[in-house]
């Protein structure tokens, strides 16, 4: 089984627990913890990816890193060590809260460009992403200069990518495609 998919199962599983304990928004908080906490971290990615690094130091970290996480959270983390499966778990955090926004009518657009969005040009995303969805959505910038114009739009599993640095790498694929 594929990462992602294994990903989707265990937050969906987690999700549903949480809906029938009325945690979910809590738990949603801490995947959100979790989830920019790992991107922040290079030592605490190496340390999920480490097959070297005992399951035991691994469990312990987690818990004392996120020691006021909900119980549900816990359960989660204990499950991914039990089963080593705790490389994944900044992609079931992600999951997890992609699943609960859908749940609540609600989905995150997230757009990487190479400048801040000025609120008019946020207005008229968070307009069209809308009426495409049918969902409240709620939209997130990344700034990433490397993209160096245009933007990169994902709404859920859905990415679409008008950023001038693809554009460019499409016209070097057709050019060596062409020698």
């Amino acid at each position: 089984m594929n990462q992602n998919r294994a990903a989707i199962r265990y937050a969906k599983a987690t999700l549903d627990f949480a809906v029938e304990k009325k945690a979910a928004e809590a738990v949603e908080k801490d995947m959100r913890e979790i989830a920019a906490t790992i991107s922040d971290s290079e030592e605490l990615q190496n340390l999920l990816e480490s097959p070297i690094i005992k399951s035991e130091v691994k469990k312990n970290s987690l818990l004392e890193i996120f020691k006021g996480a909900n119980e549900i959270t816990k359960g989660l983390l204990q499950t991914l060590i039990g089963n080593k499966r705790i490389a994944m778990l900044q992609e079931v955090a992600f999951k997890y809260i992609i699943l609960h926004e859908k749940l609540k009518g609600e989905e995150v657009a997230y757009v990487t460009t190479a400048f801040p969005l000025t609120a008019e040009l946020e207005k008229k995303i968070l307009d069209t992403v809308t009426k495409a969805t049918g969902n409240k959505v709620t939209l997130e910038n990344k700034i990433d200069e490397s993209i160096i114009g245009g933007f990169v739009l994902r709404v859920g599993d859905t990415q679409y990518d008008a950023s001038i640095a693809n554009k460019l790498n499409g016209l070097k694929r057709e050019f060596t495609n062409s020698l």
